[in-house]
């Protein structure tokens, strides 16, 4: 499984609905298990992005449908960044 950096943010319509959000979040989990994915960690953020969140994908494909079919609800939009471990940024360093 690969892992993804999620960095959200509402949209205006979002933002209007943010009683409803941890509904909307709860169903974002659902989704990401559509596309085999799963959400790992969330966090609220205070800064550039409201919230941030890792993912789990079994590939590349799966994250982008995931990350797309997430951003089609209007809610939020979203910056996806592929991850890698500690021990993998070791063997990539070290492969130099």
């Amino acid at each position: 499984m690969g892992l993804y950096i999620s960095l959200v943010n509402w949209t205006d319509q979002g933002i209007r609905g943010v009683k409803d959000s941890p509904a909307r979040l709860d169903g974002a989990r659902q989704l990401a298990k559509k596309y085999g994915c799963e959400m790992t960690h969330f966090f609220l953020t205070i800064g550039a992005h409201d919230m941030v969140a890792l993912i789990e994908a079994p590939d590349d494909e799966s994250a982008a449908k995931f990350s797309l079919a997430l951003g089609s609800t209007g809610s939020v939009r979203t910056t996806t960044l592929k991850a890698f471990s500690e021990d993998s940024y070791r063997k990539i360093v070290a492969g130099l």
